[in-house]
């Protein structure tokens, strides 16, 4: 079980790439959207195929959107085949990720326990944990007194409102430092020559005869031969921009950190029944999780009922929290598509390309979600793990039902 460490780095990392960059007249390919994964996409561009007259555009600042404000966990245990595919091709390249790009992200293999509080969920946990053993996914299933033995602050108490009859337990599953893997990513992707724009908000695309020839932007048009959207929530704005529309809904996700405290959460712990996820992260504080607020937005904060509620459950399960502070919370605007899973591949605009919809689980995706949508780009055709994700099935009716599959898709 890795335990915190401490790395000396600055605390305003701009001599990693440049922070003032402005934008070229023409690049071979334009990712839209500085979050982790549109600079994966970048990175994996110029590692793996080579291209690397590469713009990465963003309208504020790296990493401002999401990938600053979600709550890091890593896994890959879901349940349907092509969920599995894909993420746990993201968790072996996390397992590496820090040696390859040559910077510190704190990524901790210190597991994921996903709780069940009552028989149908105890069902619904063991299906998964079966589906995972079909797809060579780690995952053990735990007993009450098991759950104690490895997170030992859980109450495991018949008598409270949702009491924990079983967990699985993903062992290669963590967390890592957000942040700093934005910034991982932009150091390795700037050092091939990527160019990072921002302050750059996409305002239009070029578009003749069915192909996109390039955007507009506020600091100039800029030409293209191929564009890849990779803007979370304000992707369905994107889309309607270049003429077509996509099937996602976007809604604030929020989550809470407490002060600094002593270390007393040695893993992560999930309750899909209470939209609760917690792990304490490397100085100490607790990095908590609620679900989606019920209406949709564009901003960055989110209803405080929802807090409320999933304080109230926290602190039943662990009633250690009860002394803790609430230190602040934020909020990041997820898409959610129909079936709770990723857009990628192909628009109906020619060199024009989507990666979007993975909702409440972005972050955990972004390694593998980089290196597929960077093959589609470089190859003009969907990835072999992307291809279940085309925009299309929502016309096919193949869907990946992963909303259906579980209580919540953290």
């Amino acid at each position: 079980m890795t335990r915190r460490r401490t790395v000396e780095l600055p605390d305003h990392p701009d001599f990693l790439w440049v922070a003032d960059q402005k934008p070229k007249k023409s690049y071979d390919v334009i990712i839209i959207g500085a979050g982790g994964h549109g600079l994966a996409t970048a990175y994996y561009l110029a590692k793996n195929h080579g291209i690397t007259n590469v713009a990465v555009i963003e309208k504020g600042w790296l990493a401002g959107g999401n990938m600053g404000r979600n709550t890091t966990i890593i896994r890959s245990n879901y349940l349907w085949d092509e969920s599995a595919g894909i993420y746990d091709h993201s968790l072996k390249l996390w397992e590496n990720l820090e040696e390859e790009v040559g910077y510190e992200m704190f990524f901790s293999q210190r597991g994921v326990m996903t709780l069940a509080h009552s028989v149908s969920d105890v069902r619904s946990k063991q299906r998964n944990f079966y589906a995972n053993h079909v797809n060579a996914v780690d995952s053990v299933w735990l007993t009450p007194e098991e759950v104690k033995e490895i997170a030992p602050i859980v109450n495991i108490s018949e008598d409270i409102r949702y009491p924990v009859m079983g967990a699985t337990f993903q062992p290669r599953g963590g967390i890592a430092k957000h942040d700093w893997v934005a910034w991982g990513y932009a150091k390795a992707a700037a050092d091939m020559g990527v160019d990072i724009i921002q302050n750059c908000e996409v305002t239009g695309f070029k578009i003749v005869d069915g192909k996109v020839q390039g955007i507009k932007t506020t600091q100039g048009d800029i030409a293209a031969n191929k564009v890849g959207m990779v803007a979370a929530g304000h992707t369905s704005v994107l889309a309607n921009m270049a003429g077509f529309d996509v099937p996602l809904q976007s809604r604030p996700l929020q989550a809470l950190v407490s002060p600094l405290l002593e270390q007393v959460l040695d893993t992560v712990v999930m309750s899909g029944a209470v939209h609760v996820y917690v792990s304490q992260a490397h100085k100490g504080e607790l990095v908590m999780g609620a679900g989606t607020d019920s209406y949709n937005s564009y901003a960055q904060r989110g209803g405080f009922h929802v807090i409320e509620h999933q304080l109230a459950a926290a602190c039943e399960l662990f009633p250690i929290f009860e002394r803790a502070h609430l230190l602040r919370t934020w909020g990041g605007i997820v898409d959610i598509a129909p079936d709770a899973s990723p857009i990628i591949g192909l628009t109906p605009v020619e060199n024009l390309f989507i990666n979007s919809g993975w909702g409440t689980g972005g972050f955990k995706a972004t390694p593998g979600s980089g290196w597929v949508m960077a093959a589609t780009i470089a190859n003009g055709e969907p990835d072999a793990l992307a291809k279940p994700y085309a925009l299309d099935r929502f016309i096919s009716g193949h869907l990946i039902d992963e909303h259906g599959a579980a209580g919540v898709a953290h």
